[in-house]
């Protein structure tokens, strides 16, 4: 039987690369994001790549609200008795790319840290919460999606910091719900090329430097950090949780 997979963030860039890997495994998945639009075309394009596949639901809802997260849960509620895998994917630098921010002073700099911890943590936490009582007893999985700027840094402070909440986080909810079998795990990317993250904001030079700055010598890719999504999902892992897994071709050092 297919295992209900459910995917913040699941139209674009990791959150798809995610769905992609448990879609060639056959799984019931279910795309939650913001923008219906964007979830829809992602729908389709796995139904297209993977013909015998379920068909995925599309749920849009604002994670970072309350009333998203129950919407989404109440979505999934009403088709399913059970969550089997959440990976939370969901989230970004609020600042890149985005229209300079002319408030200025403190009440800028508060701004710029609310839409941090809103797109990265409270979308992460909210959807969690709505979803965990659901979550298949035992055999349940629990990924976060953090980012290696967790441990040093982004050059704001703001992302990684709302990426670093979510750490304490799951080791917290793996005390709580490894009782009953269910895994709580975190994976931390590097640089991760063709995604939306940097919408258009990343120089060449910048580039290579990030990619300089890993021990592989090449960027990440989404199928790279889904692969270990993947893993940390299966009966393999079972044994696995409240870890931390970088994705980043070594250690990346500097910025």
């Amino acid at each position: 039987m297919a295992r209900v997979v459910v995917i913040s963030g699941g139209g674009t860039g990791i959150g798809f690369g995610v769905a992609e890997a448990f879609a060639a495994d056959g799984e019931q998945l279910v795309l939650v994001g913001r923008r219906a639009e964007v979830l829809d075309r992602a729908a389709a394009r796995l139904r297209t790549a993977f013909p015998g596949i379920p068909a995925p639901l599309a749920v849009a809802a604002d994670l970072a609200d309350p009333a998203g997260a129950e919407h989404a849960a109440k979505a999934v509620g009403g088709r399913w008795d059970r969550v089997d895998v959440l990976v939370n994917s969901a989230g970004g630098n609020a600042a890149l790319g985005a229209p300079a921010d002319r408030t200025g002073g403190l009440a800028g700099t508060a701004r710029h840290w609310e839409q941090n911890f809103r797109a990265n943590t409270l979308t992460a936490v909210l959807l969690t919460e709505a979803l965990k009582d659901r979550l298949a007893t035992p055999g349940g999985r629990v990924v976060l999606v953090s980012s290696i700027a967790a441990y040093r840094g982004s050059g704001s402070g703001s992302y990684g910091g709302s990426k670093a909440a979510l750490h304490p986080y799951a080791y917290d909810l793996s005390a709580e719900l490894g009782p009953r079998g269910v895994t709580v795990n975190v994976v931390a990317p590097g640089y991760v090329a063709d995604t939306e993250f940097f919408r258009g904001a990343l120089s060449a030079e910048r580039e290579r430097t990030l990619v300089a700055q890993t021990d592989t010598g090449r960027a990440g890719r989404p199928e790279d950090v889904a692969a270990t999504v993947r893993w940390l999902a299966s009966p393999e892992a079972g044994q696995i949780t409240a870890q931390v897994v970088q994705v980043n071709g070594g250690a990346e050092r500097g910025r």
